[in-house]
């Protein structure tokens, strides 16, 4: 495979790359695109190639194979321009030919795709819950190669959580045939409100073992690679974007149901985060002003209504004190309709509270997941429920409410977490184009 060196860490605390790497370019300024870059540059033919090269690369890290006449289509260059750049970085190495799947024809003919090849790098993903922690391994044509976690006690500490980490992801590497060398870049997903900029985890409720910490620094020291950290639901939603239920939804909100209750939003492709990275908490929404005071300093949060110790709380008579949600979700697969009603009318309130996001946001696609979730049909029918009671007629006719494909949230957070390297990783076009020299 070849050798992306790890001397390409970026930094998220200002707009500069570490190293002097170039800054990345947006593709999605078109034809106005290339005709700055060729004013800031004196008119400059190379650098104009350069930032050509960079477009084609960073659509395919956020796309995966795509047809010729598509990239062409989506940088707005001539086909001739992405031929003879294509061609050049296929003698190079760095993108090769692949064959779509027939289910992926829209008109059933062969097409030849181009894509980045397998051999350049991997991306990495972490996630880490209370009692677990996945790694995701994808390759730049946005291929798993594997996906596992492994169990960690509920009061381990960070640092016996970033040991953990760091045999599961050496020995995932280790059983492919690659070296932490090969990884282009990792993505950490964590609970609580994580400040992007820097990598630190805000303060938080009791048990968190993460808050106050900078991440992002923390596993810079223990792996070399360029780490990018964020809150894991919104990795879930991530991942759900690039290859589960939202894929490619022009927006879309995604809601983990778990002992707290989550959600993220993304649009045209971005994850929205708020000013500070604190965007996403649905959970201490108040949906009863009156209510019970939260350890949040909130009262009657939905929480407290409708996230997982709130419906066990309900069922333990009827399921016993040892009672979990795995628990629950089967006593509602096994048609127990003590336990579907009681999951069903908590569900509504949550579809009630989205009713309120979607006519602020009309996000177009929300998408339900989590262990809660896994429950299915009762969970998403009755969020529907309180969405088309409670949203504006035009918003209900527009919005689709689905269960997520990812069903362990662990999993889908460090799927995510490559996700989120591929999709955002500042200037690893930059990188990659270097290999066509």
């Amino acid at each position: 495979m070849a050798r992306l060196t790890l001397k390409c860490q970026y930094s998220q605390r200002t707009s500069e790359p570490r190293h002097g790497f170039v800054r990345g370019l947006d593709e999605d300024w078109g034809p106005w695109h290339a005709a700055a870059v060729s004013l800031a540059t004196g008119g400059s033919l190379q650098s104009l190639r350069r930032t050509n090269q960079e477009r084609v690369l960073r659509l395919l890290l956020r796309n995966g194979a795509m047809h010729r006449a598509e990239i062409a289509r989506r940088i707005d260059v001539s086909r001739a321009t992405v031929s003879t750049i294509v061609n050049e970085m296929i003698e190079r190495g760095v993108l090769v030919q692949v064959r779509v799947p027939a289910a992926d024809r829209l008109d059933g003919r062969v097409r030849e795709h181009v894509a980045i090849s397998r051999n350049v790098g991997v991306a990495a993903g972490l996630d880490f819950t209370l009692d677990r922690v996945a790694v995701h391994l994808s390759d730049l044509e946005h291929r798993e190669l594997v996906s596992q976690d492994v169990r960690v006690a509920a009061d381990a500490t960070a640092v016996d959580r970033v040991r953990a980490a760091a045999e599961l992801l050496h020995g995932a590497l280790a059983a492919h045939g690659l070296g932490h060398e090969d990884v282009v870049g990792l993505g950490i997903g964590v609970p609580g409100q994580v400040a992007t900029a820097t990598g630190t985890v805000g303060p938080s409720l009791p048990g968190q073992p993460w808050a106050g910490l900078n991440v992002r620094d923390l596993f810079e020291r223990q792996f070399g690679q360029p780490v990018m950290v964020d809150n894991n639901t919104r990795l879930e939603a991530m991942a759900e974007y690039l290859w589960g239920a939202g894929r490619r939804a022009p927006s879309m909100l995604y809601v983990n149901l778990t002992s707290g209750i989550g959600a993220a939003l993304i649009v045209d492709g971005r994850l929205y985060r708020g000013a500070l990275g604190g965007a996403g908490e649905l959970g201490h929404v108040s949906v009863d002003f009156d209510g019970p005071p939260c350890p949040c300093g909130n009262r009657g949060c939905l929480i407290q209504k409708a996230a997982a110790p709130a419906i066990l709380g309900q069922l333990r008579p009827l399921l016993g004190d040892d009672a979990t949600i795995a628990d629950v979700v089967a006593a509602v697969r096994s048609g127990d309709r003590a336990a579907a009603g009681v999951l069903s009318d908590a569900m509504v309130v949550v579809g009630r509270t989205l009713a309120n996001l979607c006519n602020l946001l009309d996000p177009g696609r929300i998408i339900v997941g989590g262990p809660i979730a896994a429950a299915g049909e009762v969970v998403v029918d009755a969020v529907r429920t309180g969405i088309r009671r409670y949203a504006m007629p035009a918003v209900n006719s527009t919005t689709d409410v689905v269960q997520a494909d990812f069903e362990e949230s662990t999993q889908a957070g460090a799927r995510g977490g490559a996700a989120l390297v591929l999709q955002e990783a500042p200037h690893l076009a930059s990188v990659l184009r270097r290999l066509t020299r």
